[in-house]
């Protein structure tokens, strides 16, 4: 068998997935009693699974996710209010098709960012883009953005992904400017795109933190009223693991 041509010209296609195949099926004695449609199929799985895994790759990269989690290590059995079917729910990642936001609110400690992590890296792998932002520090790259000109440009990132996770929102109270920003970016992925937002602060006291009641009323609006919440409480999973 011509191996070594065959091999070349699969990378030379960028058919890296195929090659590797290629050459592990060449080696196995009990592969040669495939027939050509059999070898054919698993060259291809192969190079779809490769793809898969480099497209993921990059969507992992880009996203920028705080922590390294994913849906299959979360705990169901700590006493923390997760809605178990819920939660299977949102695993399949429809509800970002759907383009309904997620909520998930709580004390510090009980796992609001690692949760939110945990679906974004499952959305990176279901080939939809991500990006991740602490609150904080994104309010604080648009008030940089509007002195310096990228304000329009850190808009349009934030717009055009599948998935924006907002975490760690509150407790401090908006400025009028903020809140301004936050309207932006509801505004602009309104029906259009998923928010998943995390913060310490009820939902019921979110009117208050963000202080000018009409921008208030049009951002909660957009925001909360076709979304899934999630409403942890109990005692802080560091507070037990440090026991």
């Amino acid at each position: 068998m011509l191996a070594h041509p065959t091999l070349d010209r699969l990378h030379a296609l960028g058919l890296h997935g195929m090659a590797k195949a290629f050459k592990d099926l060449d080696q196995n004695s009990e592969a040669r009693a495939l027939d050509h449609a059999e070898w054919l199929g698993l060259l291809i799985e192969h190079e779809m699974t490769l793809r898969r895994q480099k497209r993921f790759e990059t969507r992992a990269r880009a996203a920028r996710l705080r922590h390294a989690a994913s849906v299959e290590d979360v705990d169901y059995r700590s006493a923390r209010g997760l809605d178990r079917a819920l939660f299977l729910k949102l695993i399949t990642c429809n509800w970002i098709a759907e383009r309904r936001n997620l909520i998930i609110t709580g004390a510090c400690g009980l796992g609001k960012s690692w949760l939110a992590c945990a679906l974004g890296q499952k959305a990176c792998r279901e080939d939809l883009s991500v990006l991740y932002y602490r609150v904080p520090r994104l309010l604080a790259a648009l008030a940089l953005g509007r002195g310096d000109g990228r304000y329009s440009k850190l808009l349009r990132s934030l717009a055009r992904v599948k998935l924006l996770i907002l975490d760690d929102w509150g407790p401090e109270a908006l400025t009028a400017e903020q809140a301004r920003d936050l309207l932006e970016i509801v505004e602009d992925r309104y029906d259009a795109g998923t928010i998943l937002l995390t913060s310490q602060v009820p939902v019921d006291r979110w009117h208050d933190m963000i202080g000018v009641p009409t921008l208030a009323d049009a951002i909660l609006d957009r925001l909360v009223h076709n979304a899934y919440r999630i409403e942890l409480s109990g005692e802080s999973l560091r507070k037990r693991q440090s026991s």
